[in-house]
């Protein structure tokens, strides 16, 4: 089979961010060329022996995607757009370089699921996250399972910032509680919510894959429709998805964005919290940290509690004020 290949040059600063911002439109698998040499996490599970030696990193980076050459022209070039507008969004915060977007064409026979060989069962805290197609491992049989395929969207739980909020929801999340997961993904921190025995979980997400994702591993992991209700929407500019998402009707808000979305939730995420409800964010890159705890005191009603780090990635948990009596 023949794919499309398109790849974006950019700079390292900007891969992550460039990364989530195709998953998040429904690209599957990428590749990443840079000079930064692999982690010791990075390379376990590779069968590689002796690392290749590495120029100094310049800072350059390519970001390649692919695309069935199948797929109507009008449905590439629309996509081809989102992601223009994508790299356009993205570089207003961080440095993209040329951004430029160069076409090829290229012949594989499965590259799209060569992945899954390497998401394997892993454990955060008390919850197993275990892909679709894998055996519950022994050694994990007693921890409260999370069962999940990432699709199209962006959330396998093994990204950094993914487990960072489990981790918060694993400290705040009681029995009863009700959530609202702002930018679902796959849906994988409100399954892990109602695992945690959260009574209802309400997840909204801008993209519709995203959302037909998520109500897949909602149904796999077994999860009624009235426990974790999905809709596709943007609570910040839509009064509907507001409404859905109820005014202090929650005892946790979780998400997991970029940081500069974080930010405009700042003014947003009070409404929809109990006085003394959580609000449970990640996404951010450890240089904007200043930036996201600037805008939550810029709030008097948060009073951050936490920040809590992975890698180069930043969790902050604040707590929505009680009325004064």
């Amino acid at each position: 089979m023949k794919w499309l290949r398109y790849t974006i040059d950019t700079t390292t600063a900007a891969v992550d961010f460039i990364s989530e911002m195709l998953s998040e439109l429904g690209i599957e698998g990428i590749e990443i060329e840079d000079n930064v040499p692999l982690t010791q996490k990075e390379t376990k599970g590779m069968f590689i022996d002796i690392l290749p030696t590495l120029p100094p990193d310049d800072g350059k980076a390519k970001v390649t995607f692919y695309l069935d050459e199948d797929k109507p022209e009008s449905q590439v070039e629309e996509l081809l757009a989102q992601v223009r507008e994508g790299l356009e969004e993205t570089a207003l915060f961080v440095d993209i370089g040329a951004g430029t977007i160069t076409a090829g064409e290229t012949e594989d026979k499965d590259w799209i699921n060569n992945w899954k060989e390497f998401f394997k069962p892993f454990a955060v805290g008390d919850i197993l996250i275990k892909p679709t197609w894998e055996e519950i491992p022994p050694e994990h049989a007693d921890k409260r399972m999370i069962e999940i395929d990432p699709g199209t969207a962006f959330g396998s739980g093994s990204h950094e910032t993914t487990q960072l909020c489990i981790r918060q929801l694993q400290r705040y999340v009681k029995p009863g509680d009700r959530v609202l997961d702002i930018g679902t993904g796959s849906g994988i921190l409100g399954i892990a919510a109602v695992r945690l025995g959260a009574q209802r979980v309400f997840g909204t997400d801008l993209d519709e894959n995203a959302v037909a994702t998520a109500k897949e591993n909602v149904g796999v992991n077994r999860i009624p429709e009235e426990v974790f209700e999905i809709v596709t929407g943007d609570i910040l500019t839509e009064e509907t998805v507001r409404q859905q998402a109820g005014t202090e009707t929650c005892d946790i808000v979780v998400a997991n964005i970029l940081a500069p979305v974080i930010i405009l939730l700042t003014g947003e995420a009070d409404r929809h919290l109990k006085p003394g409800g959580i609000f449970i964010t990640s996404g951010i890159i450890n240089t904007k940290e200043e930036e996201v705890k600037a805008a939550f005191r810029a709030h008097p009603v948060w009073e951050i509690l936490e920040i809590t780090r992975q890698g180069e990635w930043v969790s902050v948990t604040a707590r929505k004020r009680q009325e004064e009596q």
